[in-house]
């Protein structure tokens, strides 16, 4: 039993936090059947295909018609589905997804697709376990424990589609100019991934020569995968290794690193590694999270997004083997301090909008 003692002032707190909190419940178990959808494939079987039955639905998807008719009158009862006569009987009931629920759903390039959330739920759960024993022993997990580069890749696919090459490259301008003018362009990209901004760069650019670099085996063999299918194997390669080996060859033109230096338990010897490999003349760009200058609370809904995947997520990562612990909420001034250490004289920040990253020159 609670010995908190309530004030009359406190009531009102009391209603809006709990209904808060109820209404993240609420999302949270929509979310999970948006992923059901999605894993089952009744989004794409819906899109396009006009007023559709429970009955209909199941034999265009393989699933049981009762399953699936729960499942529609569910989605039409929080408003991702509409229903022609929701006076019918249950299994002449006919559901429509809108056209635009089924680009939110369906289209994986669109900076407006929304399925990697619905696969924040299940990730998280995931997480849950491994943090609970970070919180109390204080170790860090590494990022393959997580099992979440195909939910990474997912989320940075529809930026990097709409902007790597359109807006974040022409910001470098002069790397940019080298590209467009036709001439051999090397690049390195630490921390890679899945590699779809290597393979985006190199289908973008016949002239660009790509090394993706990572430690994650699985993110390096669907790197390779991802360069065959768009035919830029032989220009977009990846490799199984830290870029710290000191027999990788330096002297490339560009060295980037997008959305990992949060992660790295020493993301000054990364930023070391990154000035090796860019020579005398090359060119470093740091492309992370657009956190706030400094901590506010509460925060605005972006701050509070990157807050959440830091305490599940990025900071356990960050805090492997001793590591800083910078986790997912980098600041401009850290950012710099880290630059400083290892060995910039400067760090611009490009003049580039968007509202979850900030490009970094380092000088």
């Amino acid at each position: 039993m609670s010995t908190i003692e309530l004030t009359p002032d406190d009531a009102d707190r009391v209603e809006t936090f709990a209904t808060n909190l109820f209404m993240a419940t609420l999302g949270a178990m929509e979310l999970v059947t948006i992923e059901l959808g999605i894993r089952l494939g009744l989004y794409e079987a819906l899109a396009g295909a006009g007023p559709t039955t429970p009955g209909e639905l199941a034999a265009a998807t393989g699933t049981h018609r009762r399953y699936l008719r729960e499942w529609l009158e569910q989605q039409a009862a929080s408003g991702v589905l509409e229903v022609v006569d929701p006076r019918a009987g249950p299994e002449e009931r006919r559901f429509v997804l809108p056209n635009a629920h089924a680009h939110v759903l369906t289209d994986d390039d669109s900076e407006a697709c929304m399925k990697p959330c619905a696969s924040v739920v299940p990730a998280a759960t995931h997480a849950l376990s491994l943090m609970e024993d970070a919180y109390r022993t204080g170790e860090g997990v590494s990022f393959g424990s997580f099992d979440i580069h195909d939910v990474q890749a997912a989320f940075n696919r529809p930026v990097f589609r709409n902007h790597l090459t359109q807006d974040w490259l022409p910001a470098v301008e002069d790397v940019h100019e080298r590209l467009v003018r036709g001439d051999r362009v090397r690049i390195a990209e630490v921390g890679c991934g899945e590699g779809l901004a290597a393979v985006l760069i190199a289908s973008a650019y016949p002239n660009a020569e790509v090394d993706g670099y990572d430690l994650d085996e699985r993110s390096i063999a669907a790197a390779v995968a991802q360069a065959e299918r768009a035919g830029v194997g032989d220009r977009a390669r990846f490799h199984l290794q830290d870029a710290a080996d000191p027999g990788i060859a330096g002297d490339y033109d560009l060295v980037l690193a997008i959305e990992m230096l949060h992660d790295m338990p020493d993301p000054v010897g990364v930023l070391q590694t990154m000035r090796r490999l860019a020579g005398t003349a090359g060119t470093v760009l740091v492309v992370d999270e657009r956190a706030e200058e400094s901590f506010t609370a509460p925060a605005g809904e972006m701050e509070r997004f990157l807050y959440a995947f830091s305490a599940l997520h990025c900071l356990a990562v960050s805090m492997q083997d001793g590591g800083v612990g910078t986790g997912t909420v980098m600041r401009p001034d850290t950012m710099q301090q880290y630059a400083t250490r290892a060995g910039f004289t400067g760090v611009t920040v490009l003049d580039v909008e968007h509202p979850q990253f900030r490009l970094y020159r380092l000088n």
